[in-house]
């Protein structure tokens, strides 16, 4: 195990013209406050009320910007989350004092960007740094309210339905939530998106202390695994960074809640009161039971709180006096949580299907199945184009749940039919002789519809069709009509890419096809990189080795030059081109990488492109009732609130445009925030979108 640490804690104080100098005042080292007090003269002459309170920290941060955060609380968490020691960082404070803020940031400004979309941002910049090493990233969203938890990626369309609540569960491997979905994401973009989704589903109030209160707890997790490419080991290192962002205390005088903000401020303090409770517990070395299951909120942290993790807090406090009550209680938990130790060891696991043959399998847990589930729903919706393939085991949980999604589709389709139809077998013919008699079916066998189409549906029964009476072939319905019953979406996409999106799907097909050649010549750059760099090592060794031999025989030298042997001098020679072909190859590697990444970028877009077409087509074709469809054409008249669908497809051509000149503004100062930018766009017009359709669904039963 490794070695006992503390847990590290710091202070950031919100900006304010009313900063309070006469009561708080900053130590010279930037890591003390000292907080005084005027005794209240109310109290009489005896009077032995405390005034003045010292606390000493690991950093205050007064006046810092977003930067300057992320530099002193968060960097070394999340590198040495990279290396395989799992990470927590914390946020803890009055609402209102700028947790959110310092966590997420401001997520319509780039240079506004909080902790968490900067440490993924270090996270793939690191990944790219490392081409030795084959290292996975995946995500998860918790929010804990009214001690509930809910899944705040759940909206995802290739996110399964929740069958049972979500639970807490602990195994030998520590803590886990049993239901919760687990994210791959392969570039930093995809990574925004997902936090952009969540942070559109989060749960906010407005009070006097603050507009937008966050209403609860909040728990973002990075889980990473790193393989080597190099080495055909069984090692290999995982971690995790858990990203929490608490719910503001507040004192229910001055936030003037009432109703369910009410409801939801007494959850939220109570919770905080048992956070602060299992901190008392941790910092008390005589201690041996620690007070984890009084709530959902230190439940799920259990882990985090003095385990196996590095662990930061930032407590968020205002510097204003009429707020000093609650920022002394804010120091006082800081205090308390730097007295709590925790114990970093690198996270290293074993592959059993390494190097062997015959092996039995431990099961996998609930994590990595919900994980591979998201996956296989991911590829069948076609928004994932490769699954995830580490080992043997894997590939048995791929198929078990290629199984369990068709059983689920299955029962799907079976029950929506059943809904809507009576089914009958075509071999029993006393049930269709029966519902011939009643006009059911015509004399053909097939299916006649109500005359107003509602409950049998393949076609609508002429006017001279009437129950008891047999209708006559030739006068059937015979224009195409849409299905009442919509094809699956994989096998519309496939109709598809064939027809309408075939010019888009021709791209997207050329683009990747670029993608991959650039990659695979990329990868054998890194191949040639690694043996030159195995080949400069074992020259180095034999230099030294010629270094020392010279040194024992005695050192000779010519007009103070050293004289070398020839073996010595072919050697320096030998590594002064190596490091020549290794700078060289270095640079085309770097080059392909910019080429990748541009590449990818189309991708994407093609990608986001060919989507975003297919779901205007599918809910056109088969979800906006007909008689709805004149009234969504061009020019047409529609009534007010409602959006033609049409005019969603690009999401609006303007917004394109205003994204187009935001990037040209920002980009020259900022060249890495398309990706957050991009990610950005694309969550609102998702949510845009779905809003329309909403909104059309509506109208129609209306």
């Amino acid at each position: 195990m490794g070695t006992r640490k503390k847990v590290h804690a710091f202070v950031r104080v919100k900006p304010t013209d009313d900063f309070a100098h006469e009561m708080i005042r900053y130590g010279d080292d930037k890591r003390s406050i000292d907080i005084h007090l005027k005794k209240d003269i109310r109290r009489g002459v005896v009077n032995n009320q405390q005034t003045d309170w010292s606390f000493k920290l690991d950093g205050v941060l007064h006046d810092a910007s977003q930067d300057l955060v992320y530099e002193t609380v968060a960097k070394d968490v999340v590198s040495q989350a990279l290396d395989g020691y799992n990470g927590t960082i914390m946020c803890y404070g009055q609402t209102g004092a700028g947790k959110t803020y310092t966590m997420t940031g401001a997520t319509e400004n780039y240079k506004h960007r909080g902790i968490l979309p900067r440490a993924l941002q270090q996270v793939f910049r690191t990944i790219e740094e490392r081409p030795t090493h084959a290292i996975t990233v995946r995500v998860s969203y918790l929010e804990i309210y009214n001690e509930s938890l809910f899944d705040l990626l759940s909206t995802l369309p290739y996110v399964g339905p929740s069958v049972t609540p979500m639970t807490i569960v602990e195994n030998p491997q520590g803590v886990f939530i049993k239901g919760l979905s687990v994210h791959l994401t392969s570039q930093e973009e995809d990574a925004f998106s997902l936090l952009f989704e969540g942070e559109t589903n989060r749960i906010i109030a407005s009070h006097t202390m603050n507009k937008n209160s966050s209403r609860s707890h909040c728990i973002f997790t990075i889980y990473l695994e790193a393989h080597s490419r190099t080495l055909s080991e069984e090692k290999y290192i995982t971690s995790k960074i858990n990203l929490v962002d608490l719910a503001g205390s507040e004192r229910l005088g001055k936030s003037g809640s009432e109703g369910r903000v009410l409801k939801e401020a007494t959850c939220i303090n109570k919770s905080l009161s048992f956070l602060e409770q299992a901190i008392i517990a941790l910092g008390d070395q005589k201690r041996d039971h620690i007070p984890f299951r009084q709530c959902k909120l230190t439940h799920a942290l259990k882990d985090s709180l003095g385990g196996n993790c590095n662990m930061v807090l930032v407590t968020n406090m205002y510097g204003e006096a009429a707020q000093l009550e609650e920022t002394l209680s804010s120091l006082r938990f800081a205090s308390r949580m730097k007295l709590v130790t925790t114990e970093p060891a690198i996270n290293e696991k074993y592959d059993a299907e390494t190097n062997r043959t015959f092996v039995t399998y431990d099961p996998m847990d609930e994590i990595q199945i919900a994980e591979i589930n998201s996956q296989v729903r991911r590829y069948l919706e076609g928004t994932l184009d490769e699954i995830d393939i580490i080992n043997l085991r894997q590939i048995k949980e791929v198929f078990n749940q290629f199984r369990v999604v068709l059983s689920q589709q299955e029962q799907e389709v079976e029950s929506t039919l059943r809904r809507k139809y009576t089914l009958i077998d075509r071999n029993d013919f006393a049930a269709i002789s029966a519902v011939q008699k009643v006009g059911l079916v015509d004399v053909d066998g097939h299916l006649v519809g109500e005359t107003e189409g509602q409950n049998f549906g393949l076609g609508v029964a002429p006017f001279s069709t009437k129950p008891g009476k047999k209708a006559k072939s030739k006068k059937t319905f015979k224009e195409p009509l849409r299905p009442d019953t919509p094809p699956s979406k994989p096998v519309a996409f496939e109709e598809f890419k064939n027809e309408q999106g075939s010019e888009i799907n021709r791209i997207f097909k050329e683009n990747k096809s670029i993608l991959n050649e650039r990659r695979k010549r990329a990868s054998e750059t890194t191949q040639r990189i690694n043996a030159i760099k195995r080949e400069i090592d074992v020259t180095k060794e034999a230099l030294n080795f010629q270094k020392s031999l010279r040194e024992k025989q005695g050192e000779y030298e010519n007009k103070g030059l050293m004289i070398i042997d020839e073996e010595e001098f072919l050697l320096i020679v030998k590594l002064k081109d190596l490091k020549k072909q290794y700078r060289s190859e270095y640079q085309d590697l770097r080059d392909l990488r910019a080429e990748i990444q541009y590449c990818q970028h189309l991708v994407d877009q093609c990608r986001h492109r060919l989507l975003m077409e297919f779901d205007i087509w599918y809910n056109e074709s088969f979800v906006i009732p007909e008689d709805m469809q004149m009234a969504l054409k061009p020019g047409s008249s529609i009534r007010p609130g409602m959006v033609p669908v049409n005019r969603i497809v690009s999401l609006g051509e303007d917004d394109q445009d205003k994204f187009s000149q935001l990037q040209q503004r920002v980009l020259p100062e900022g060249p890495d925030s398309i990706s957050f930018y991009n990610a950005k766009i694309k969550t609102e017009q998702k949510h845009n979108y779905l809003k329309t359709m909403m909104g059309l669904q509506q109208a129609h039963r209306k």
